[in-house]
């Protein structure tokens, strides 16, 4: 008989990102990301959260809710290797796994006390879409979380990548002015699977409320339209939640 435990949802993130599409494949790739994080009402208690306000960073980890599926594959195709390389599944992050738990360090900006939603985190550089589940909450400690001597194996080539982003003035005004930082960070780090390299295509994504619709033409990416929210997206099919 197969072992299972079970998890409690504790929280939700609220993001912009309305769809997977265009989430950082990394959190912290992206600091001007802004997201709160809010506890479901049976966690919303102020000495739970006690002392974490004296921490720069917090462990978040949480379930790729668009990724669950039944089975597991022990080789999965990275998107940043171009999707026809397979890697073993424990030595990737993609949320295509035997548990579909994530993991992501955030810094912590603030912690708020809402008079009705209880201790709410404000965070930045976070990698999820808006409303997945947060099963823990734990402090980063310098001491012991960060290795400046690691090695990142066969993602090292790829983590220097940018994209240089064309964004007119008169679409970037269409943007709620704090998500702006966030969305330029964002689409710089290329949204696309890195198996797509068709310059007539156009993406879009959903971010803060809008549909960014653009085209990438070798290291270039030109934003052609931000309009209302659609329900389905040219680039929406993506089926990664984070990861490589």
């Amino acid at each position: 008989m197969e072992n299972t435990v079970q998890f409690h949802i504790i929280a939700r993130i609220h993001t912009d990102f309305a769809t997977k599409f265009g989430v950082p494949r990394q959190s912290g790739l992206v600091e001007e990301l802004k997201a709160r994080i809010v506890f479901e009402p049976e966690y919303r208690v102020s000495e739970a959260v006690r002392g974490l306000e004296g921490f720069s960073h917090i462990w978040l980890i949480w379930q790729f809710s668009q990724a669950v599926r039944q089975g597991w594959s022990p080789t999965v195709r990275p998107p940043r290797l171009g999707g026809n390389v397979r890697m073993g599944v424990f030595a990737t992050r993609s949320p295509f796994r035997p548990n579909e738990i994530g993991l992501s360090s955030v810094r912590l900006e603030r912690v708020e006390l809402h008079p009705e939603l209880g201790p709410v985190l404000h965070v930045a550089g976070a990698d999820l879409m808006d409303g997945t589940p947060i099963f823990d909450i734990k402090p980063y400690l310098p001491y012991a979380d960060s290795h400046p001597e690691a090695t990142g194996g066969f993602t090292d080539p790829l983590s220097a990548h940018r994209l240089r982003v064309e964004f007119p003035p008169e679409l970037l005004e269409k943007v709620p002015e704090p998500a702006r930082a966030g969305l330029l960070g964002a689409l710089e780090q290329d949204p696309r699977p890195r198996y797509q390299d068709d310059p007539g295509r156009v993406y879009g994504m959903g971010f803060a409320g809008v549909d960014v619709r653009f085209t990438v033409d070798g290291e270039v990416l030109t934003v052609v339209e931000v309009g209302t929210p659609s329900r389905t997206l040219p680039g929406s099919a993506r089926t990664r939640q984070g990861g490589l």
